[in-house]
């Protein structure tokens, strides 16, 4: 069978409009019939209406979890083309995650052609639908799920991006939903009402000014804070006497969400927390990131350092669990935003980096 081509499988994942039911279907259906044609045993589950994927390679004692997502946030039409400038692969996902899911599939081909690579340590890969959303934390993640079927190991890799750097923490998210009322006036004679939306504006202003947005922790200087949706008013002759935004924080591990939650009630204005999820973190000297650092070192030239990370992923889910779980990605930037890209070396780098980490886990005595 030929060589797998990682930098053909991004352009490929990132051509599916991934944001949607319909274009996570097709990509997911993709990545079944490239399973297929790699001879690499796979299962399909289906949570909330998604398929989940869940592929593995080798046998042994030891289990090695890589975890990947081929959901993206949305995006116009032409970021779904990806194209070339000069060293970097362009297009949605290209950073988030699709780059580092192509690098762990082209990855999980060569363990599978070479198996006495890993003798002792099987490899399985979990791809999920659904890893940005963050609408409605009643409703279980797949990786989660996943995890609760019993597909689990020693240590799990979450692709997420960190340009070859270990991510050993991730901050926590608390969504709000918060409601300000103003009071109705008509739009000529704007000082006769109370403008929700301004009151709006200025609550986000005393947000920023409160205790816990000032905190700092070891690998982070502040927590993060961000309107991701606000909406006032209904015509534009009426001085709007509601307005609803929803705030995006991302509190530090040394933090509590119910303080957090706390010093947002006290400014007066009606919170609900409409999304949570808690902070990742893990000792740095843990034994596997310790084998991951000297596999980095070896193809690198350096060990990787062990970072904290902006961004929630599925590493919790493991971490709860009690299994050591970090985020590793190949290089890139402008996750989410216009121009979002990966560094077209780092996927090969990726790719060889993880295989590399596998062998060691495989010949480390002790190893899990």
């Amino acid at each position: 069978m030929p060589e797998a081509d990682e930098l053909a499988l991004a352009e490929r994942l990132i051509s599916y409009d991934s944001s949607q039911p319909d274009g996570v279907k097709a990509a997911m259906g993709f990545l079944k019939g490239w399973l297929e044609g790699q001879g690499i045993a796979h299962r399909t589950y289906e949570v909330n209406g998604l398929p989940s994927i869940v592929a593995a390679v080798g046998e042994g004692p030891v289990t090695l979890i890589w975890n990947a997502h081929v959901d993206v946030v949305p995006a116009r039409s032409e970021q779904f083309s990806p194209w070339q400038v000069d060293g970097r692969l362009y297009g949605r996902g290209a950073y988030d995650m699709k780059g580092g899911l192509a690098g762990m599939l082209a990855a999980l081909a060569d363990l599978s052609q070479a198996r006495e690579m890993i003798p002792g340590v099987k490899v399985k890969l979990l791809i999920v639908p659904d890893e940005e959303s963050e609408e409605d934390s009643n409703q279980p993640k797949s990786s989660a799920f996943l995890a609760s079927e019993g597909h689990l190991g020693e240590f799990v890799v979450c692709g997420e991006p960190t340009n070859l750097e270990i991510g050993v923490q991730a901050k926590g998210v608390l969504v709000v939903r918060v409601d300000v009322e103003g009071r109705a006036a008509h739009g000529s004679t704007p000082w006769l009402g109370d403008n929700a939306v301004l009151k709006a504006f200025e609550l986000y202003r005393r947000i920023l000014e409160l205790p816990f947005a000032s905190g700092s922790s070891e690998l982070y200087e502040h927590p993060s804070i961000n309107i991701g949706r606000i909406r006032g008013g209904d015509v534009v002759n009426i001085v709007p006497d509601h307005c609803r935004m929803d705030v995006d924080i991302r509190y530090l591990p040394n933090q509590a969400p119910e303080e957090v939650l706390r010093q947002l009630r006290s400014l007066g204005a009606e919170v609900t927390p409409i999304y949570e999820m808690p902070p990742a973190t893990l000792d740095p000297g843990e034994p596997h990131v310790q084998v991951l650092r000297e596999a980095v070192g070896a193809l690198e030239g350096g060990p990787a350092p062990a970072v904290g990370r902006h961004g929630a992923s599925d590493a919790v889910f493991f971490l709860e669990r009690g299994i050591p779980a970090i985020e590793f990605g190949p290089a890139g930037g402008g996750h989410h935003g216009p121009e979002e890209y990966v560094e077209i070396e780092s996927l090969r780098r990726y790719r060889r980096i993880l295989v590399e980490f596998a062998r060691r886990l495989s010949s480390t005595p002790n190893r899990g």
